[in-house]
């Protein structure tokens, strides 16, 4: 099979993020645009991509892109596309779409048109007037930007943020892709000590310790392509085994989580045994102002509240200072936090070196990255 146009969708502001991942898995990026990277590749790439991409929302199969500003040139350039190639004669396939800018602005309707235009194409290839659809799930979209019709198929399933360790019942906002690019914004790497001191449900710890031991983050879930009947099931075993064997089982890493919520770390405690980082992982139950740090060298990062809550707002910004105050004690530390409070650096009485704005689901946050110095060339720090 030729080439196939993959999209490794992104929330706003991780674009480079996810662009870099895919590059260091050696895959060729084509385009970045807002919310979407586009690389190329074949099946071993597609797995590759929706196994170790830890920052993407979804890989998604590209179709095809035409220009579309009636509803018939809608339905001709979806019918001309070979949707045999990926759905067979039972196959699921419901269709989701959006419109941005363009002439075909009921979203609906281009929904009913799309589905129409598969439809059509199926029968005529499988000689059916009615397709059942009782089996594997196809999943497309239909996206209009600008009176540009894109047709894409999820290969995904679930998010990628879900990569099956977390309770998604409990009070736990922060997306395991956010927390993934906090860390690899952070470059840390496993030599360096890592404390989170508002862990919470343990996101970010999980996140840094797969970092650490190179484990792939859907090693333990499941994709809608391994439903598909023409996909190679070789091909993702394979990649699956090369995943495997690329993990870092014996890594010793020193990441430490604290919170004063003993719930909090309770669940913690579940979400990163679920994970299989155990090992790599210390939860300790102190506010943040008396964790202790022995070490040289570390990362702090960190999601701590934000005072978006009535009444909560005065108690925060009094923890922002007394961060400040604690940042201070920790010359040798790189400091990263993220909050929606565009007031952070004034109550911590530190500029950031750098803040990149990202969203916390829709919550607009500033990322703010206080740079220490680079530890000693071959030197660890435990």
């Amino acid at each position: 099979m030729a080439a196939m146009r993959l999209i490794a969708t992104a929330a706003f502001g991780l674009e480079a993020v996810v662009k870099r991942e895919i590059e260091e898995l050696g895959l060729e990026t084509l385009s970045v645009e807002n919310g979407k990277v586009t690389f190329e590749g074949g099946y071993p790439e597609l797995v590759k991509a929706n196994l170790w991409l830890r920052t993407a929302d979804r890989v998604l199969l590209e179709m095809g892109s035409f220009p579309a500003t009636t509803f018939d040139e809608l339905f001709e350039g979806v019918r001309a596309l070979p949707w045999e190639e990926w759905i067979h004669e039972n196959g699921i396939f419901p269709v989701e779409g959006k419109s941005v800018k363009s002439t075909l602005f009921s979203v609906s309707d281009c929904q009913r048109i799309c589905k129409k235009a598969v439809a059509a194409r199926l029968g005529k290839v499988y000689g059916q007037e009615w397709l059942e659809e009782t089996e594997s799930l196809y999943r497309i979209q239909v996206s209009l930007l600008k009176d540009i019709a894109t047709l894409t198929i999820d290969t995904s399933g679930v998010g990628l943020h879900k990569r099956g360790y977390r309770d998604y019942n409990a009070i736990a906002p922060l997306k395991e892709t956010l927390a993934a690019a906090m860390v690899k914004l952070s470059y840390w790497d496993k030599d360096r000590p890592l404390v989170d001191p508002f862990c919470g449900s343990g996101t970010i710890l999980i996140e840094a310790a797969l970092v650490g031991m190179n484990m792939a983050p859907g090693l333990t879930r499941e994709f809608a392509f391994e439903t598909w009947s023409n996909f190679p099931k070789d091909i993702y075993q394979q990649m699956r085994d090369e995943a495997v064997d690329a993990t870092d089982w014996d890594a010793k890493l020193n990441i430490v989580g604290s919170d004063r919520d003993l719930n909090a770390l309770k669940l913690a405690e579940r979400h990163i045994e679920r994970a299989g980082v155990e090992d790599q992982v210390k939860l300790v139950h102190a506010d943040f102002k008396k964790m202790p740090f022995n070490d040289d060298y570390g990362v702090i990062i960190c999601n701590p509240p934000y005072g978006e809550r009535m009444g909560e707002l005065e108690e925060v910004e009094t923890m922002y200072r007394d961060m400040g105050d604690l940042f201070r004690t920790l010359p040798t530390w790189s400091k990263y936090v993220i909050t929606s409070h565009r007031g952070f650096e004034r109550l911590a009485r530190q500029q950031a070196d750098r803040k990149r704005k990202l969203y916390n689901g829709r919550i607009q946050c500033n990322y703010y990255q206080y740079y220490g110095p680079r530890p000693p060339k071959g030197e660890k720090h435990e």
